[in-house]
């Protein structure tokens, strides 16, 4: 019975704290604010996935968090090429720390800009001593089933919800590959996984070497409604 109490009176409190943050009654950190939007200057905390999932579903709450990114973008038209693939509040990402530009819904590009500051930076620095430079991928937008396979389900390339992620260069010009560095036990490995396994924390599915031989040479990161990492 002093249990079932204690544990009432820890819901009424934790009810009253959220009622009071809510009407601004206690000031908090945006960080540490429920309510208050994503930004992508913060470092992440236990708050950043349920912000994003809100960034996901909400266009305009998107477009004002990717405000806070630093990436270099601009809209790009809706369009639909074919059943299942289409292109909806999507942006052209470019600039300094890419190989080449690409199109990707805004959800996408508010995931990559936190994965390149707060999960691709610090990996490489632990690792190496130093930042990364420019990210190659092998692109976004491509109207296609998973896989390439002539039936089944639509990739999230399809609607531009997924990157594929294949080397990166460092400052000093090194330049590191999931198709070679991922085998073995190498400090490129680690990077590697360590950069997978960070990227499972942003991205709702990833995909890496381990999981089949299509993804040898690439880290498949994906904004959409279930999870896995492999």
């Amino acid at each position: 019975m002093r249990r079932r109490i204690l544990l009432l009176s820890v819901l009424m409190l934790a009810v009253l704290a959220a009622a009071l943050l809510w009407r601004g009654d206690i000031a908090v950190p945006e960080r540490w604010n429920p309510w208050a939007p994503l930004d992508l200057r913060d470092p992440p905390n236990l708050l950043t996935g349920l912000k994003l999932a809100r960034v996901k579903a909400d266009p305009d709450l998107c477009r004002a968090v990717l405000a806070t990114s630093g990436l270099s973008t601009r809209p790009v038209p809706d369009r639909q090429d074919a059943p299942g693939c289409a292109i909806e509040n999507a942006v052209a990402v470019s600039g300094a720390g890419l190989d080449r530009g690409f199109v990707a819904s805004c959800r996408l590009a508010v995931a990559f800009a936190l994965f390149e500051r707060h999960a691709l930076q610090p990996a490489a620095q632990e690792a190496f001593g130093q930042g990364v430079a420019a990210v190659e991928h092998l692109g976004t937008y491509a109207c296609r089933n998973v896989n390439n396979r002539a039936e089944g389900r639509r990739s999230r390339h399809a609607t531009a919800d997924a990157i594929d992620l294949a080397a990166v260069r460092l400052a000093d010009g090194r330049r590191i590959t999931v198709a070679r560095g991922w085998a073995g036990d190498g400090p490129e490995a680690r990077f590697l996984h360590s950069l997978r396994d960070r990227a499972c924390r942003i991205f709702d599915v990833v995909l890496s070497p381990d999981y089949n031989a299509a993804h040898r040479d690439h880290l498949h990161l994906d904004v959409g409604w279930f999870g896995t990492c492999h």
